[in-house]
């Protein structure tokens, strides 16, 4: 192959990609509130996974139109010695696709970057310890901040402060442990990692800032499900320990790529007053129409 052939083949990839992902991310975040409302007629768990799907959609079709239908239908129809010139309105599509996976590239290696920041400093002032209900071995760091969080992407692991240790009780500290257990096997980090490199519908626009609010809403709810399992007892002393966390005044400034139990205020009395509630609201069935 030429290298006009494999730039305009090139080329015409990106602009495809923008194209079909930019629409469908347009549909998708103008429907994110009616999203949301379909999500909270569901279990959290289930509705975390559906607009964790509806957020990742774009990206692949706009993946699945590039490799099913623009990479073959050129190699099939495209002859090899055609004097083709790319059109402007091919070239501007290129460069939103270009600018699009550069503006996500860049905000993932901030994320990592502060996340590896924050990896060398805790274990600098830190040591490993296995605690009782853990899944493996955890960080605790000699710090009075407020901090209890599952850092990683690959093989996250649990970090915790001293301050959070004295301060939880024996059954607190247990039931938080297996809500940052929750998220380490619903591979929430991870999850994370693919919303910051998914790119947004247009480039230098966060369109869908309240589709990834509501996904990270429901992860903590589930979390907090699969850590009480329904127990009353257990759910007040996780209320109790995301009460105690907060209390201890504002933790370190985390990545984004760092699950913590008290993330931050703007769901913390929701999820305490769900907790309170001996039975959970069952969810009203979605309209069919």
């Amino acid at each position: 192959m030429s290298a006009p052939y494999v730039l305009r083949l090139l080329c015409l990839c990106l602009a495809s990609f923008f194209l079909v992902s930019s629409i469908a991310g347009l549909i998708a975040a103008s429907a994110s509130r009616a999203a949301v409302r379909m999500a909270e007629t569901m279990q959290p768990r289930s509705a975390a996974r559906f607009l964790f799907f509806v957020r990742l959609l774009p990206l692949a079709l706009g993946v699945g139109a590039v490799l099913g239908l623009c990479i073959p239908s050129y190699l099939w129809l495209e002859p090899h010695g055609t004097p083709e010139r790319v059109g402007l309105i091919c070239l501007t599509l290129a460069f939103l696709a270009v600018a699009s996976c550069c503006l996500s590239l860049i905000r993932t290696g901030r994320a990592m970057a502060g996340s590896l920041r924050c990896k060398r400093s805790w274990q600098l002032a830190g040591r490993e310890t296995q605690l009782k209900g853990g899944a493996s071995l955890a960080l605790v760091v000699k710090k009075e901040a407020p901090l209890l969080a599952l850092a990683g992407v690959l093989r996250p692991r649990m970090v915790i402060s001293d301050a959070v240790l004295r301060s939880l009780s024996a059954e607190e500290l247990d039931v938080a442990l297996h809500h940052e257990n929750a998220h380490r096997v619903s591979r929430d980090n991870l999850k994370r990692l693919l919303l910051l490199l998914a790119p947004g519908p247009i480039p230098f626009v966060r369109g869908f800032a309240f589709l990834e609010q509501a996904w990270a809403k429901f992860s903590e709810w589930a979390a907090d499900d699969e850590a009480t399992q329904g127990d009353a007892h257990r759910a007040l002393s996780l209320a109790g320990a995301l009460l105690r966390v907060a209390r201890m005044g504002a933790g370190p400034r985390l990545s984004f790529l760092h699950t913590s139990l008290v993330a931050g205020d703007h769901d913390l009395s929701a999820r305490i007053d769900r907790l309170l509630r001996l039975d959970h609201a069952r969810p009203v069935p979605f309209p069919r129409t």
